[in-house]
């Protein structure tokens, strides 16, 4: 499946530039998994490279489809100088990994957690899983193969992940809208979560 990993790699040139800086992170039993660093005036972007190359599979399924399936890899922007957010690289990873790991799909809406900080002093430790087609457009494939699709990472704090859960990822959008936040600073605070009546 290397091939699908250039056309994933020359998808995120044309949308991101050239990366930065590159660092590969193997995990037992799993594929490698790359993080992209891209530099774009003052916002640093990561995106995963190596999540796509295989099919995510329905952990109900007896026995995963080769080439059937939803594929994605991720993506997370940062402001520039505000924090040392290289650390993020190994979290990246670990995220990417995680539906070769664990047997989980990864799709919008959905909660990862990393159970640590995303990089040192970082009050997130958690991300919600935006919508795809934003920032870097789906990638078609050859059929029957899925579309890559490239999602956004929106760091949580944990008062955030918590309210998520019981709110919902929309209402969670909403309140960050509502707000004015600003979701690529690496050291906002979290947004207010107090429900007013009706």
């Amino acid at each position: 499946m290397s091939d699908v990993l250039e056309l994933v790699e020359a998808r995120l040139r044309t949308s991101l530039g050239e990366p930065a800086a590159r660092a590969a992170v193997t995990f037992l039993g799993t594929d490698r998994i790359e993080v992209l660093r891209f530099v774009d005036d003052q916002v640093v972007r990561y995106a995963t490279l190596g999540m796509s190359a295989q099919p995510m599979a329905d952990p109900t399924a007896v026995v995963a489809d080769p080439l059937k399936g939803p594929r994605a890899e991720l993506v997370l922007s940062v402001k520039a100088g505000r924090a040392d957010t290289d650390k993020v690289l190994r979290p990246l990873a670990v995220l990417a990994a995680s539906p070769q790991v664990e047997g989980v799909v990864v799709a919008p809406g959905a909660s990862l957690d990393v159970g640590e900080p995303l990089w040192p002093g970082a009050p997130f430790t958690s991300v919600l899983v935006g919508e795809p087609g934003g920032l870097v457009e789906d990638l078609e494939l050859d059929a029957p193969m899925d579309p890559v699709r490239f999602l956004p990472l929106l760091p949580m704090t944990p008062n955030e992940a918590a309210w998520k859960r019981v709110h919902g990822a929309q209402a969670l959008q909403e309140r960050w809208l509502a707000n004015g936040t600003d979701l690529r600073d690496p050291a906002r605070r979290s947004v207010p979560l107090d429900v007013t009546p009706e």
